[in-house]
């Protein structure tokens, strides 16, 4: 399995915690014994079961994010535009699992990569896109998905 997919299967999105808590968004900066995880600079994400004991309550109703990244990293990640997660115009889009948390929208990476039997390692370079834009190497894997596209792991 790719470790891109087991990203944030320890983490909450702070946006939710701080929503659910009623507590002001800079807090989580305060609390020295709760690491964080900052993705495109753009989403915070705290580490489960570091919450401050008086806010540790509040974790059984947070959103598992397990296996999800937020659209706009995953693209980033796999090299494609943010569209193919937007639209349901795209071909691929139905072959995504999406959910929203504080209206941020996820993608279920390891569902699908579990689906299409992909494996990446922690430095692989995965590329999602038509297969007809993509580079093939001696050191890649291939994998054909629906559509003509398909996924190539550099590793």
């Amino acid at each position: 399995m790719s470790h891109l997919s087991n990203t944030l299967n320890s983490f909450w999105l702070w946006r939710e915690v701080s929503s659910k808590l009623g507590v002001s968004n800079p807090a989580y900066k305060y609390w020295k014994s709760t690491p964080t995880l900052k993705l495109n600079n753009k989403y915070i994400f705290i580490q489960k079961n570091t919450l401050p004991k008086k806010h540790e309550y509040v974790e059984d109703i947070l959103t598992d994010l397990s296996g999800y990244l937020p659209i706009k990293f995953a693209s980033d990640r796999l090299h494609v535009n943010e569209h193919i997660f937007s639209y349901e115009k795209m071909k691929l889009y139905k072959e995504f699992e999406y959910k929203f948390v504080e209206d941020v929208k996820f993608v279920n990476i390891k569902k699908f990569f579990r689906e299409f039997g992909i494996k990446a390692n922690k430095n692989a370079i995965v590329q999602l896109g038509r297969i007809k834009d993509l580079e093939f190497t001696p050191n890649s894997t291939f994998y054909n998905l629906k559509n003509d596209y398909g996924i190539i792991v550099y590793e």
